[in-house]
């Protein structure tokens, strides 16, 4: 038998495993010669995905222990299996249905779920035969998936590794390990669900920073005076509001307090008062604490922060450490919220809380403190109403035109003499374009 010219190394090698999978050399217990035994179970890969260098690196380091042990006559396993990815998936199945303009939403969930099952066996087996090309020894008679055994599972994915995957949840809670409770977490709003942090990606992104007055209630006032590194007094004025910044200005709404650094002297005389939110109806607006926590920077812009517990991962520690409220304010597509309590019933019980008249809920998820004109509106929308509302108030913060931190360069006017006209003084909103660090869903 004459030899090909040129070896192929993709025919030899499929035959040859195909061989030792047949021989079921790879299978526990193979080859055991002695009592002890050995197992490694795979990181299981996502079942929708294609493996990676980072795959076949760990995987070849697997295959080198495992074929170690089993030669040496240990009762050896490795463990195949594969996750359901969620997230993955579902985002594969609503890219092929977009494909003839429709929605998930367009379908019940039996439904959806069914397409998700045909996406998964269509695509499932494509790690399995990456990792059977790259000659791994896993025993696959064994082979596990995630969510086999599944309510709707279709035949073929039989199984009890949904009831396990649920067991091992349940005993955990049961420990004390993992718990169920309100806590701010990373959200996509496309998929709405959940995300872990290492599926976020934090991008800096060319943003603005609003600055506004939120007026001390009572129309109260106070000595503001700032100071030089050396001591010297370099502002004084009496003041009727305290200012803030914020990128996000439509998360106002939520606001639970205003913060200010321990050690901030410029607002010792108010810490402890009530100032208003400077947007929503005036008979309904909303009167918030403002404290002291370690948080805030006197040295970055007012010092003073607005504390949105249940939009801001900063704020929710603020929150969680003085005992405010956590008010959402969207829904799970990022639109402010529609449900709940009207805006006025929800606004009389977050003034009570305010106020001390009634106990911080542990959940106060029914506190609605979107204004009805608010409702439904996308964030974005939202954002756009809040500053027109809150600029036509007079309570935005106002500055010359010439000021830096506009951002914008400024030539200097000629003088009257030289046939130049004087500086338009006209105050404008202080809004600062700043780059901010933005979070992503990685998908």
């Amino acid at each position: 038998m004459a030899l090909d010219k040129n070896f192929d190394a993709a025919q030899a090698e499929a035959r040859l495993y195909a061989a030792w999978e047949e021989s079921g050399a790879f299978k526990a217990g193979a080859n055991a010669s002695r009592k002890e035994t050995f197992s490694v179970m795979i990181p299981p890969p996502n079942v929708t995905g294609s493996l990676h260098m980072g795959h076949a690196f760990n995987n070849t380091l697997q295959d080198i222990l495992v074929r170690w042990h089993r030669m040496r006559g240990f009762d050896t396993l490795w463990q195949p299996g594969q996750d359901h990815a969620g997230i993955a998936t579902q985002m594969v199945v609503e890219r092929e249905l977009a494909k003839d303009g429709k929605r998930r939403t367009d379908f019940t969930r039996e439904d959806f779920t069914a397409k998700v099952w045909e996406q998964k066996q269509k695509s499932g087996g494509t790690i399995i035969g990456q990792l059977k090309r790259l000659g791994t020894s896993l025993d696959w008679s064994r082979n596990a998936f995630t969510m086999s055994g599944a309510p709707g599972a279709p035949a073929g994915e039989e199984g009890n590794f949904h009831d396990a995957v649920i067991k091992v949840f349940v005993d955990m809670y049961n420990k004390g390990l993992i718990y169920r409770g309100k806590r701010l977490v990373n959200w996509d709003p496309h998929f709405e669900t959940a995300i872990s942090d290492l599926e976020v990606e934090n991008i800096e992104v060319a943003g603005h920073m609003w600055h506004f007055k939120y007026p001390l209630a009572g129309g109260q006032t106070y000595e503001y005076v700032e100071k030089d590194a050396d001591g010297n007094v370099t502002l004084r004025e009496t003041r009727d509001y305290i200012s803030i910044a914020t990128t996000r200005p439509e998360t106002m709404l939520g606001d639970g307090a205003v913060a200010v650094h321990t050690s901030d002297e410029r607002y010792a005389p108010i810490v402890g008062k009530l100032c208003e939110i400077p947007v929503g109806p005036k008979a309904q607006r909303r009167r918030i604490p403002i404290i002291t926590d370690e948080y805030p920077d006197k040295n970055f812009g007012s010092g003073a922060v607005k504390i949105t517990g249940a939009h801001d991962f900063n704020d929710y520690g603020v929150a969680k450490r003085n005992n405010i409220p956590l008010y959402a304010l969207m829904d799970t597509r990022g639109a402010m919220r529609a449900d709940g309590l009207p805006y006025d019933a929800a606004a009389a019980r977050a003034a009570a809380i305010a106020e001390g008249r009634e106990d911080a809920p542990a959940d106060a998820t029914e506190i609605n403190l979107v204004p009805e004109e608010y409702r439904g509106l996308d964030r974005f929308e939202a954002r756009t109403k809040v500053i027109a509302d809150i600029t036509a108030e007079g309570l935005a913060v106002m500055v010359p035109p010439t000021d830096p931190r506009l951002g914008k360069p400024v030539k200097a006017p000629l003088a009257p003499e030289e046939g130049g006209e004087e500086r338009d003084e006209t105050l404008v909103p202080l809004v600062e374009p700043k780059k901010i660090m933005q979070p992503f869903g990685d998908r």
